[in-house]
C-alpha cells in the first residue's frame, strides 16, 4: 500500500509531527503515516525555451528589441565618430584622447549617478537618458550636414554622451531585475543583455563601414539618432508598477554617498568582485587599443587582419554570453569569476608572445570569452546579493570599475607600448590579469562564507528553516 501511496504523488511523514504541517490524509490509503501530497513535477521546459525565459516577460521582451535596434545604431556612431575624427586630424592621439572624454565622466560621476538611480525611478531615468541621447546623435548629425564640423565641437558633443552614459548605464542594469520580476531568471536577462551588446558589436561597425563608404558619417549619426526611438518606444510601452519615492528629498546627499561607499566596502564578496573587475579592466583591456600594432607589425597584415582579430574577440565574447544565459544559477558563479580573470590574463601574455595568426586569433577568442564571462558572472552575482535600495548604487561602482577604468587602462597601456613595445606591454598586463585572479581564489573561502547567508535568507541555498518543513523530507525519511 505504501508503494501505492508514492506513486500517487504523496510521501508519508511520521504522526509525532504536528498535524498543521500536513495538507491533507488519503482514506483510502491504510498505511500507518500521514500523508502530505507533494508537489506534482512540471514538464521540462523546452532547451530553447529555457534559453530565452527572459524574454517571457513583457517588459523584458519589449526592452529587448528596442535596446538590440538602438546598440546597432550606437555602434555605427562610435565607428563614425572615429573615422571623423581621424579624417579631420589625422592624429591618432586625438582619436584616442576623444575616446577618453567620452568615457572619463562614468568614472567621475559614478557615485553620485547611484545615488540619483536609488532616489529616483529607473524607469523614467532611462527614459530620459535616451532622449537626451537621440538629441545628441541629432546634433551631430546636423553638424555633420553642415559641412562646418570641428574637432572641438565633437569632443563636447563627446563630454556630453559621456555624462548621459554616467546614469544610463547603473540605471539600465539596476532596473534589469525589475523588468523580469525574479531573481531566478535575473541571470539569463543579463546573459541575454550580453548577447545582444555582442551581437550588435559585430553588426554595427560592420553596418557603419558601409554607411561611411556609400553615404557619409552624417548618415550614420542620423540614424542613430532614429534608433534610440526604437528603445524610447520599448519603454513608454512598459508597464510598470508605481512605487513609493526610495528617498526622501530632504536627505542628504553626501550622507547617502557615505552610505553606498561603506556598504560597497564593507561587503567582502562586493569589494572583491569589484577590485578584481577594476584591475582586470584597467590593465587587460588596452590590449584592444593595441591590436592595429600587432595586426601590422607584428602578423604583417594589413587591416583584413586587423579585421579578423576584432572579429574574433567579438565571436568569443558572443560564445560567452550564450554560455552564461544556459546557466540554471548563480551558484558557483564565486569560483568561474576567478578562474576567467586567471584565463583572461594567460590568454593576453600567450597572443603578445605570438607571431602566428591562426594562435593569435584563437587567443583573441579566448580572452574575448574570459572577458564576456568576467563581467557577466560578476554583474549577475553583484544584482543578486545588493539590497533593492541601494543597488543602483552598487551598479554605478560597477559601472566605474569596468567602464570607468577603461580610458585610463587605454592611456596606461600607450605609455608601456611606447615605453617597452607593445608585445612586451601586454604581456605584463596579462600576467598582473593572471595574478589578480590568483589573489582572489586565496580570498574566496571569506567571500563563500559571506555569501551563503545571503543565498539562504534569498533560497539561493537551502537554510535551516527548510529542515523544519516536513515537506522538504524524502519519501521513508520521517522528520526528526
Amino acid at each position: 500500500m505504501d508503494a501505492q501511496c508514492y506513486s500517487l504523488g504523496y510521501k508519508r511523514v511520521s504522526r509525532h509531527v504536528s498535524p498543521a504541517f500536513f495538507a491533507l490524509t488519503r482514506r483510502d490509503c491504510h498505511c500507518r503515516y500521514r500523508l502530505v501530497k507533494m508537489p506534482t513535477p512540471s514538464q521540462p521546459m523546452p532547451r530553447w525555451r529555457f534559453f530565452l525565459r527572459a524574454l517571457e516577460r513583457r517588459n523584458y521582451r519589449l526592452f529587448f528589441s528596442g535596446q538590440s535596434l538602438s546598440l546597432i545604431g550606437t555602434w555605427i556612431t562610435r565607428i563614425a565618430t572615429s573615422w571623423l575624427v581621424y579624417r579631420l586630424t589625422g592624429s591618432a592621439w586625438m582619436l584616442g584622447f576623444i575616446g577618453f572624454l567620452g568615457q572619463v565622466p562614468t568614472f567621475i560621476l559614478g557615485p553620485f549617478s547611484g545615488v540619483w538611480v536609488d532616489r529616483w525611478s529607473r524607469h523614467g531615468t532611462l527614459v530620459w537618458t535616451q532622449v537626451l541621447s537621440m538629441l545628441q546623435s541629432f546634433a551631430l548629425a546636423a553638424l555633420a550636414f553642415s559641412g562646418h564640423i570641428a574637432i572641438w565641437q565633437i569632443a563636447l558633443l563627446n563630454v556630453v554622451q559621456g555624462v548621459i552614459n554616467a546614469f544610463d548605464t547603473p540605471a539600465r542594469q539596476a532596473f534589469l531585475i525589475e523588468m523580469v520580476e525574479d531573481r531566478d531568471i535575473l541571470p539569463n536577462a543579463i546573459a541575454l543583455n550580453s548577447t545582444m551588446v555582442n551581437a550588435a558589436r559585430l553588426i554595427g561597425p560592420a553596418t557603419g563601414g558601409l554607411i561611411i563608404a556609400g553615404l557619409g558619417e552624417a548618415w550614420c549619426f542620423t540614424i542613430d539618432g532614429i534608433s534610440y526611438c526604437a528603445v524610447i518606444l520599448s519603454l513608454m510601452l512598459m508597464t510598470v508598477a508605481a512605487s513609493a519615492p526610495r528617498r526622501r528629498e530632504e536627505e542628504n546627499l553626501w550622507r547617502e554617498l557615505m552610505e553606498g561607499f561603506r556598504y560597497v566596502s564593507g561587503s567582502a564578496p562586493i569589494r572583491a568582485i569589484l577590485l578584481l573587475l577594476a584591475v582586470v579592466s584597467l590593465v587587460g583591456t588596452p590590449y584592444s587599443v593595441l591590436l592595429p600594432i600587432f595586426a601590422s607589425h607584428i602578423l604583417h597584415g594589413g587591416a583584413h587582419t586587423l579585421g579578423l582579430l576584432m572579429a574574433s574577440t567579438g565571436v568569443g565574447a558572443l560564445v560567452a554570453a550564450l554560455n552564461m544565459a544556459a546557466r540554471r544559477s548563480v551558484l558557483g558563479l564565486g569560483r568561474r569569476i576567478g578562474f576567467v580573470a586567471i584565463l583572461f590574463g594567460g590568454g593576453i601574455v600567450v597572443f603578445s608572445l605570438s607571431t602566428n595568426l591562426v594562435l593569435s586569433v584563437v587567443m583573441l577568442f579566448v580572452t574575448g570569452f574570459a572577458m564576456m564571462q568576467h563581467m557577466a558572472a560578476s554583474n549577475t552575482i553583484l544584482q543578486t546579493i545588493a539590497d533593492p535600495d541601494k543597488r543602483g548604487r552598487v551598479m554605478s561602482y560597477y559601472t566605474m570599475a569596468f567602464m570607468g577604468m577603461t580610458p585610463f587602462g587605454s592611456l596606461l597601456g600607450g605609455a608601456m607600448a611606447a615605453r617597452f613595445g607593445a608585445p612586451y606591454a601586454l604581456a605584463i598586463n596579462g600576467f598582473i590579469c593572471a595574478a589578480a585572479g590568483a589573489v582572489y581564489f586565496f580570498f574566496l573561502p571569506t567571500i563563500r562564507r559571506a555569501l551563503r547567508p545571503i543565498y539562504i535568507e534569498l533560497g539561493i541555498l537551502p537554510g535551516i528553516a527548510e529542515a523544519a518543513d516536513p515537506t522538504t523530507f524524502a519519501p521513508g525519511n520521517p522528520p526528526q
